[in-house]
Formats: structure tokens, C-alpha cells, sequence
């Protein structure tokens, strides 16, 4: 289960409020942040070695929730389909509109699918 950091981050935003709150915040300083292992442990007031053990828990945390939940797998996925779907709207609207006999029976249907795609993107 080898991840990168730009994953981690991701992960983070999900799983993070599983962390202890001491754990969260090394890893959000880590991750977010971009600070050294010397940096935290100076914040925290504990060693560098007690810093990367708390990274590696935590990222173990939150790689071992993901992969038995997989919000954030889940969640990209409907977000990529999403705005799949509301490109594809879009071009059925650009090419309804560009057509010598619009039909407004698929002009008042593309806008109900874009609504209900904003619907879902304010949710």
C-alpha cells in the first residue's frame, strides 16, 4: 500500500478527523504545510523520530481506512462522472442549439440534467 504525497493530502480531507488531534495536525504540517520532520518536532516539543513514527501511523490510519471504505475512491469517481455528464449535456445542448430544426423537448431536457448536475455539485 505505497502512496504518494499528493494522495496522502487527499486522504487527509477525509480521514483526518480519525486522528488523534496530535496526529492530524504532524501529518497536516507535513503533508499540507511542506515543513520538515525538524520543523514539526520543534513545534511539538518531541523528536524527530517521534514525528515520523506519527506520520507512519496515521498514514497506515487513513490507507488502511480507505482502502476498506474507499470514500475518496468513490467520491472522484462521481465527481469525474459528473463532470462527464456535464460536458456531455453541454455539447447536446451546443448541438441542439446549432441545428436548423431545434428540438425544445431535448433543449428543456439537456437543462434538467444540468440542474440536477448543479444540485448535486452544491450538495
Amino acid at each position: 500500500m505505497v502512496a504518494n504525497s499528493l494522495e496522502i493530502s487527499y486522504l487527509l480531507d477525509f480521514y483526518g478527523d480519525v486522528l488523534t488531534e496530535k496526529q492530524r495536525d504532524v501529518m497536516e504540517q507535513y503533508y499540507n504545510d511542506d515543513l520538515s520532520l525538524a520543523e514539526i518536532a520543534d513545534n511539538f516539543g518531541i523528536t524527530r523520530q517521534g514525528v515520523r513514527d506519527a506520520i507512519k501511523r496515521g498514514e497506515h490510519t487513513i490507507l488502511d481506512l480507505e482502502e476498506k471504505v474507499g470514500f475518496a475512491r468513490r467520491y472522484r469517481i462521481m465527481r469525474e462522472s459528473v463532470e462527464s455528464l456535464e460536458q456531455l449535456t453541454n455539447d447536446i445542448n451546443f448541438y441542439n442549439n446549432n441545428n436548423y430544426a431545434m428540438s425544445e423537448d431535448i433543449r428543456r431536457s439537456a437543462e434538467a440534467i444540468l440542474h440536477i448536475i448543479h444540485r448535486m455539485n452544491d450538495a
